[in-house]
């Protein structure tokens, strides 16, 4: 998840260099792109019966957000323009919590309705025989 939105906000950084007065429908694709990631995945993880999945997504959105920031510190510094050092204190605090909040939040509502939704059966349990 943190590649994904890493590489996401590199792609929005590129895309407003060369369209500044014309971001709110890519910006809004992209949003809705890494919710929907979030939520499927973690949906397919409810469906499957993973264990600690919960423990897993919390684990992975508190990650995820310290990566992408430096992921996306790099990424602008690579291919948008000559970003340095100064632009990771901001990509760790504000962008960081986005990020964590943007892979949080639609994975708990994934794994609600992936684990409520075409759930497997439990296997029948043994019961001892008179």
């Amino acid at each position: 998840m943190a590649v994904l939105h890493g590489a996401a906000i590199t792609l929005l950084a590129k895309y407003a260099v060369y369209h500044p007065t014309d971001q709110t429908l890519v910006v809004s694709l992209t949003l809705a792109v890494l919710v929907g990631a979030a939520a499927l995945w973690s949906a397919l993880d409810a469906w499957r019966g993973l264990p600690d999945r919960g423990k897993v997504w919390f684990i992975s959105a508190l990650v995820a957000g310290p990566v992408a920031g430096v992921l996306y510190v790099i990424g602008r510094a690579l291919f948008v323009d000559q970003t340095g050092v100064s632009e990771l204190g901001g990509a760790l605090t504000g962008g960081a919590a986005f990020s964590a909040l943007l892979v949080l939040i639609p994975a708990g509502l994934g794994l609600f309705v992936g684990g409520r939704v075409g759930g497997r059966a439990q296997p029948p349990s043994e019961e001892p025989r008179a």
